[in-house]
C-alpha cells in the first residue's frame, strides 16, 4: 500500500495537528458573534436593567455579557501581554454605558483573542506549560476553562435578556448547551 506524497511529506499530519486550534478558534469566534448579536438586538434601556427580585442572578444581561467578554480578555491579555488582571474596572456599566460602547469593547476583546490565536503554530503549543496567576498550567485546559466560563456568562446574559424583555427563557441556553456538549 503506497502513501500519497502529501501524507508521506507530513502535510496532512500538519493539517490534522492544527485541528484543535481551529476548533477552539471557531468556538471563541462563535461566542463573540453570539454576544454581538445579543447586544445589537437590545436597547440601551434594557442593557443594565435588573431582572425582577427572586429570579436568578441580580446582574443585568449587560453585566453578564461583560463578564463573558472579560473572561476571554483576561486569559488572552495574559497570554499576549502578560496582563492577567481582571478587567473589572474598565468593564463597569458606568464606563460602558451604551450598546455602542459595549459592542466596541466586544470587538477589542475579539482582536486580543485573535492575536492570541496567531501565536499558536500547532496543536502541540496547546500542551505547553505556562505560568498563570494560579500557577503553572497547560494552555489547553486554560483555554477550555476560559471558554466554558465565558459561555456560561453568555448563557446567563441570554436568559436574563429574555426575562427583562418579559419573555420566558425558551431558547436561552440551547446554543450554549450544544457548545458545551461538543467540548
Amino acid at each position: 500500500m503506497s502513501v500519497p506524497p502529501a501524507v508521506a511529506g507530513g502535510e496532512a499530519t500538519a493539517l490534522q495537528m492544527n485541528k484543535l486550534i481551529e476548533c477552539l478558534d471557531q468556538e471563541f469566534a462563535q461566542l463573540h458573534l453570539g454576544s454581538c448579536e445579543l447586544i445589537r438586538s437590545a436597547s440601551t434601556t434594557l442593557l443594565y436593567r435588573k431582572p425582577p427580585g427572586g429570579v436568578g442572578s441580580r446582574l443585568s444581561f449587560g453585566e453578564h455579557l461583560l463578564r463573558s467578554a472579560a473572561t476571554v480578555e483576561q486569559t488572552f491579555g495574559g497570554l499576549t501581554a502578560n496582563l492577567w488582571d481582571d478587567p473589572f474596572e474598565w468593564t463597569l456599566p458606568e464606563t460602558l454605558s451604551t450598546r455602542e460602547k459595549v459592542a466596541g469593547y466586544l470587538d477589542e476583546v475579539e482582536d486580543t483573542r485573535r492575536h492570541g490565536f496567531e501565536l499558536f503554530k500547532s496543536d502541540d503549543d496547546l500542551l505547553k506549560e505556562i505560568l498563570a496567576p494560579a500557577g503553572e498550567t497547560q494552555l489547553l485546559p486554560l483555554l477550555l476553562d476560559t471558554l466554558v466560563r465565558a459561555v456560561h456568562y453568555q448563557g446567563r446574559a441570554f436568559a436574563t435578556f429574555d426575562i427583562v424583555r418579559g419573555q420566558q427563557p425558551e431558547k436561552a441556553g440551547s446554543d450554549n448547551e450544544e457548545l458545551i456538549t461538543k467540548l
